[in-house]
């Protein structure tokens, strides 16, 4: 069944629209604004206990937790999370080049005050791979690492001291730029880091990070590269050294390896079917520290273990504060991909779930976390793929499971730390390479991006060969500023289509894709499909130019004949006056639309700007030359669907003085009507629209 519509009603101008629909402006605008100023700066309790719940969101959630329902799930997926933080808690510390005791940590002061005041129920706060090889990157520079150093020597505890200041100076000063971008309400700039760039990106530095844990798996002794091209320096270096593997720490790693790729794969699976995923990181460090310990295999094979682990918590003390200038640029990337990662995970999450999040409240628990744990010695935190995925899968509800987490990373602070001496590095190399699975099987999103948008895949296969051939940073940078020029070149080369009319409605469509259409006589009716500014106003004055036919030779021929005209006119005036006779036959300045054209020539263009969503100061002098060019050949111009900024704009910039106000209409087909009207009753100024 179909069914029909019939409007009868006026042509509207936007002048005509305003006067009827239009909101009235009071005198007293400003004194409204002062008091709604006013109105936010005053304090009352309630004002200050809805702050305290917008900033502190545990204020938010925690009367309205759902004990009976929800409590069982969170203290299973914090329970779980907290034993998987453990081992990788360890490993992600070699990538960023300190003590594994610093990636504990990590993995529970960040925790808890992300549950304070983050804003993401699903969300697993921590150490993540990728922030920690960027951070490493930061520390080898300013502290390399001697091949001849001994590790139960005063020099080594020095040498270490000095490794955690740098990647403590570095969450300090994260962690405060993230407190300034709060400040500055700049959560939005996470969306310049778009899906195909971070999928890329963590792709990317998935290689980064398997490299650089070839060593510890081969048991080789070699300096950490960094900077451009890091990544075949580094497999240069590995492959040169392949002679002096270590054959023990070499078994090792095959033996880890071949233990955990496959129960990761059962886990993810049959993750519907279990209870909770098999903890076969932390059960691989149990066994391999056991075996280590009864066979020596430190003395006994030279292979390299973790060492001292301290019990209890760390004194609070200062970063590194006099490396901060030294730190400053490598920062700002951690602090862009840290905020991203994690804001896009909250994401999916919160959508998922039903529920929204913050992100500027995001900024603030981030830059919190960051900024107060790095005087407890912690390198950068975020959010984290691996562990964020399982809190959920695990049955987690809201922030609370951070608690129970933190309590068994407590646990092991305080007791079972330091009987991890024994664990070999070649675990915890190999722990932080089957960590990456989610990152490298990004790849198989390739063939849909690739069906959906072919400009995103460019994106992502730019952005990832900048990370791996490059470096980190560099790669990152190069990817973001790729994609924002795609998006300028969009916007420079947006299309311009004629439109025609479906017979008996009031629906404009492009001809190139509606055959059926037709186009009005004498009316040329254009859209563009994007803002028009100083870098596409020239694509869009020749796509015009070349719609209407206005070339040079056109314009100058018009202008002869319109002088030529004008010449017989002022002879015929004479003519007429000698004779004392009166000839109107050359009146032609009340008329519309009277001219020497051919019917099917083009008397009038019409511009709908329903897609142009902003035009700047040279794009509105473009309109006021397209017009002046137009009326030069006999064409009046109107304008037809401009919003409130647009128009603020073409008005404010002069071109009313070129162009009659009331020939800016509220829709396309009011301008038609208008223009047809014209054509057939020039002296009539009602008009009405009817489909």
């Amino acid at each position: 069944m179909s069914a029909s519509v019939a409007v009868y009603r006026s042509v509207y101008t936007e002048d005509r629209f305003k006067q009827a629909y239009g909101s009235e402006d009071s005198a007293n605008g400003s004194l409204r604004l002062r008091d709604k100023l006013a109105g936010k700066c005053r304090c009352s309790t309630r004002a200050f206990l809805h702050l305290l719940r917008e900033r502190v969101p545990i204020f938010k959630w925690l009367p309205r937790y759902r004990l009976k329902k929800w409590i069982v799930g969170d203290t299973i997926a914090g329970l779980t999370v907290g034993v998987l933080h453990i081992p990788q808690g360890m490993a992600f510390a070699l990538l960023t080049s300190v003590a594994p005791i610093y990636g504990l940590y990590t993995s529970f002061f960040p925790v808890i005050l992300y549950m304070l005041f983050g804003t993401g129920r699903h969300v697993s706060t921590g150490t993540f791979a990728v922030v920690s090889l960027m951070t490493g990157s930061v520390v080898e520079q300013l502290v390399p690492s001697p091949l001849d150093l001994n590790s139960s020597s005063s020099e080594a505890a020095d040498f270490e001291a000095q490794r955690i200041g740098v990647a403590s100076a570095v969450a300090l000063l994260s962690g405060i730029l993230m407190l300034c971008m709060c400040g500055l309400q700049l959560g939005f700039l996470s969306t310049y880091l778009s899906e195909p760039i971070v999928k890329a990106f963590t792709s990317a530095a998935a290689f980064h990070v398997t490299i650089s844990q070839l060593q510890s798996m081969l048991g080789l002794r070699l300096p950490r590269h960094t900077g451009t091209f890091s990544l075949f320096k580094t497999l240069a270096s590995v492959m040169e050294n392949l002679p002096h593997t270590n054959m023990a720490e070499l078994l090792i790693s095959l033996v880890c390896l071949a233990v955990l790729v496959p129960v990761k794969e059962i886990n993810r699976r049959y993750r519907q079917r279990l209870c909770t995923p098999i903890p076969v990181e932390i059960l691989t460090v149990i066994l391999a520290t056991g075996v280590a310990y009864a066979s020596s295999l430190d003395s006994s094979y030279n292979i390299e273990i973790v060492g001292h682990i301290p019990a209890g918590f760390p004194r609070p003390q200062m970063p590194a504060l006099h490396t901060l200038p030294d730190i400053a640029g490598d920062t700002v990337a951690i602090t862009f991909v840290g905020y991203a990662v994690s804001v896009s995970l909250a994401m999916i999450y919160a959508d998922k779930h039903g529920y929204s999040i913050q992100p500027n409240q995001e900024l603030l628990a981030h830059g919190i976390s960051n900024t107060i744990s790095s005087f407890f010695t912690c390198f950068p935190s975020s959010a984290t793929l691996a562990t964020t995925n399982i809190l959920e899968s695990a049955g987690g509800h809201t922030q609370l499971s951070g608690l129970f987490t933190s309590l068994v990373v407590l646990i092991v602070l305080l007791l079972i730390g330091p009987l991890f001496y024994f664990l070999p590095k070649a675990v915890l190399a190999c722990i932080n390479v089957t960590s990456l699975r989610q990152m490298f099987l990004q790849f198989q999103d390739l063939p849909e991006l690739w069906r959906i948008s072919r400009i995103d895949f460019i994106v992502w296969v730019v952005t990832w060969l900048s990370v791996v051939v490059l470096n980190v940073d560099l790669g990152l940078a190069i990817g973001v500023v790729f994609s924002m020029m795609t998006v300028i070149c969009r916007t420079q080369r947006a299309n311009c289509s004629v439109l025609g009319r479906a017979s008996n409605t009031e629906l404009y469509r492009p001809l190139e894709n509606h055959s059926k259409c037709y186009e009005v006589p004498g009316v040329k009716i254009l859209t563009y499909n994007g803002p028009i500014y100083y870098g596409n106003r020239s694509f869009f004055r020749e796509e015009i130019s070349r719609l209407l036919g206005l070339t040079p030779e056109k314009i100058r021929s018009w202008e002869k004949a319109r002088k030529a005209l004008e010449k017989r006119e002022r002879e015929a005036a004479v003519n007429t006056v000698e004779r004392g006779i009166t000839n109107t036959s050359f009146s032609l300045e009340n008329e519309f639309f009277k001219s020497e054209t051919a019917e099917s020539d083009v008397q009038a263009v019409v511009i709908d700007c329903s897609s142009v969503i902003f035009v700047d100061v040279a794009g509105a002098r473009l309109f006021t030359q397209m017009c002046t060019e137009c009326q030069k050949v006999g064409i009046y111009v109107f304008l037809a669907n401009c919003n409130e900024s647009v128009l603020k704009m073409l008005t404010s910039s002069g071109l009313m003085n070129y162009m009659n106000p009331q020939h800016i209409f509220v829709t396309v087909h009011d301008a038609v009507m208008y223009i047809q009207q014209q054509k057939e009753k020039p002296l009539e100024n009602t008009t009405t629209v009817w489909v």
